[in-house]
């Protein structure tokens, strides 16, 4: 981030304080730290209820400086924490009934309506996507080098010649752990077809949305692949853990 960015960054709000935006003005505001944004973006995430900005009496949408941090804040846990909306919404929600949700998924305690000094600092940190070097990986992950070249070898990563992700980050830090109860990368490898089939699945359900060019289509696809996933997960966790239950039985 530019220097110019940063100070942006921890004066926005300030600087803004009092005016009201037209949506132009909010992509310009917000375009810096999430290049793909669009007006077609906000308006999916109005219609999905996460910011309800004013209008004049011909209809236009007005946007304050609670709208564009809110947008902010929306857009960085969607894009850094990966989650789904409607969680994010239904976080917001609490806090506009005025409750205190003590966080969210991913350990995130944040107030959204005025992004914060410190959640400036932290959303800035993560304004571009993070890569690590093969090194950093099995710094990072407690993984040792021969495995995280196993992790590559079976496709539970990428080659070890290129960088890697924080996706790549959580599988090595799990596959380490799982490797003190003596499983290892080979046992894995029914984790890595089972992924690309669910994947196939999201992918045939969110097909015909994708398959529109337009960004709200493509936010619509991305949102219901994000959901369907999680409930994936959801029935996995509950058919193991239901078996496992059995066994103390």
């Amino acid at each position: 981030m530019s220097a110019s960015q940063s100070v942006r960054r921890s004066t926005g709000p300030e600087r803004l304080r009092g005016r009201v935006l037209n949506i132009g003005e909010v992509l310009g505001e917000l375009s810096g730290d999430f290049p793909a944004i669009s007006a077609s973006k906000i308006r999916f995430l109005e219609e999905k209820g996460l910011v309800t900005p004013q209008r004049t009496a011909a209809g236009y949408r007005k946007y304050s400086t609670a709208d564009v941090e809110r947008l902010r804040f929306v857009l960085a846990l969607q894009r850094d924490q990966y989650l789904p909306l409607k969680v994010i919404k239904d976080y917001l929600d609490a806090i506009d009934r005025g409750e205190r949700p003590e966080s969210l998924p991913g350990g995130m305690s944040l107030a959204p309506r005025v992004v914060s000094d410190q959640l400036a600092g932290e959303l800035s940190a993560r304004t571009h996507a993070r890569t690590l070097t093969f090194d950093e990986l099995v710094q990072e992950s407690g993984a040792s080098a021969d495995l995280v070249r196993s992790l590559a070898s079976y496709g539970l990563i990428g080659p070890a010649d290129e960088n890697y992700d924080e996706h790549a980050l959580k599988v090595a830090k799990a596959c380490a752990q799982l490797e003190a109860h003596g499983i290892e990368p080979r046992h894995l490898r029914p984790f890595r077809a089972a992924a690309d089939r669910e994947l196939g699945l999201v992918e045939r359900v969110v097909a015909p949305v994708a398959s529109r060019r337009d960004v709200a289509s493509k936010a619509r696809a991305a949102e219901t692949a994000r959901e369907i996933s999680d409930l994936c997960l959801s029935l996995h966790s509950a058919l193991v853990h239901g078996q496992i239950a059995r066994m103390e039985s």
